[in-house]
């Protein structure tokens, strides 16, 4: 029994090291390399440069008072169309103390002096129907209580611009009814009724009451990187992609590269701006992000090929061309355009050769 179970242990390691021996062998073959292989394709090449930016109005104005003091009402909300003079918003002034104060103390002083005035006129009147006064001297008392008059006019007037915005002389114009200065669409509201606004002057640029803006003419606002901007000039084509409308494609055409770049994350960038044309009916809202195509070159219905199947030696282009199943010969090409992904073939190969794709090592043959 013992010589039986010592035989079947020898049998079975002398099966695990013949084995072993056939596993290793096996591991050591290597398996033939296969390679997938293309032919050249008859395809558009065009050689673009994109700008990224958005799409945003020709003409857009802030509105902005020319008093200062609260908003009474809103007469807008944003979304409404308007025209150049409409009302926008109205402003209730906040007289400042001292101006006040100032112009009433000046109402008064002129209201003294033109009752005195008006007393001399009228006691000298007298004498001068009697024929008891000159009509030159009575003509200084005429000239006294009509300038009194004016100062008291003046003195009005200057009270009620300050409590009101508005004199008595302006009849409708005033400076507390914000208006419109140009046709378009209310793009923005940013403040409320009984908010604060300050007046556009000299020192201040004024509080923003609403923007307002020519939705009917859009232009492309964007960026080119600085290796680009030398290949592109006013006049070219550019296709844009609008993000939130991805299914549209919109042209455009550029007409203004900027003359200095700004630099931006370690790279110069030059602004670009392109007029949209929009079709009749078709509405973009000011601010949309947009990628613009700017074609540069092109080449319709040419063979092309795969950049990534190139070999380089010495300057030159080479490809392996199939003459066999898996059999491979260098052959120099000359190309042309290039997009970045494919390439122009001008000579070199046949359409119906088989090129082989370096890449794809180990994969089955393409037929």
């Amino acid at each position: 029994m013992k010589k039986l179970v010592k035989i079947t242990l020898i049998f079975a390691l002398a099966g695990l090291f013949v084995y072993t021996i056939w596993f290793l062998y096996q591991k050591s073959i290597q398996k033939p390399v296969t390679y997938k292989t293309i032919s050249p394709v008859k395809m558009n090449i065009i050689k673009k440069t994109v700008a990224t930016g958005a799409v945003v109005p020709r003409k857009e104005v802030n509105i902005k008072p020319q008093v200062s003091g609260i908003i009474e009402k809103l007469f807008v909300v944003a979304g409404q169309k308007i025209k150049r003079g409409d009302k926008i918003a109205q402003i209730r002034i906040i007289p400042n103390m001292i101006n006040l104060a100032n112009a009433e103390s000046r109402l008064n002083r002129a209201r003294l002096a033109f009752e005195n005035a008006k007393l001399d006129f009228d006691r000298n009147q007298k004498l001068f129907e009697a024929n008891m006064l000159a009509s030159a001297d009575f003509q200084q008392f005429r000239l006294a209580l009509n300038n009194a008059k004016e100062e008291l006019d003046a003195a009005e007037n200057n009270i009620q611009l300050i409590r009101e915005g508005v004199s008595k002389y302006s009849g409708k114009s005033t400076n507390t009814i914000v208006r419109s200065t140009i046709d378009g669409m209310i793009l923005d509201v940013p403040l409320k009724e009984g908010s604060s606004v300050i007046e556009s002057n000299t020192f201040n640029e004024g509080t923003t009451i609403a923007t307002v803006a020519d939705m009917g003419e859009m232009i492309f606002e964007g960026k080119v990187d600085e290796s680009e901007v030398g290949k592109i000039k006013p006049g070219m084509e550019l296709i844009l992609t609008v993000g939130a409308i991805d299914s549209e494609k919109f042209k455009a055409w550029l007409e203004f590269i900027a003359p200095k770049g700004v630099k931006e994350n370690g790279a110069i960038q030059f602004q670009v701006k392109a007029e949209v044309d929009l079709a009749k009916g078709v509405f973009l809202r000011a601010g949309y992000s947009a990628n613009a195509d700017i074609v540069l070159d092109r080449r319709d219905s040419v063979f092309c090929i795969p950049e990534a199947v190139l070999l380089f030696e010495n300057g030159k282009t080479f490809v392996e061309v199939e003459t066999k199943p898996q059999v491979f010969e260098k052959r120099e090409l000359k190309t042309g355009l290039s997009d970045g992904i494919n390439l122009e073939l001008i000579s070199g190969i046949n359409p119906n050769d088989r090129i082989k794709d370096p890449n794809s090592a180990n994969s089955t043959q393409d037929k």
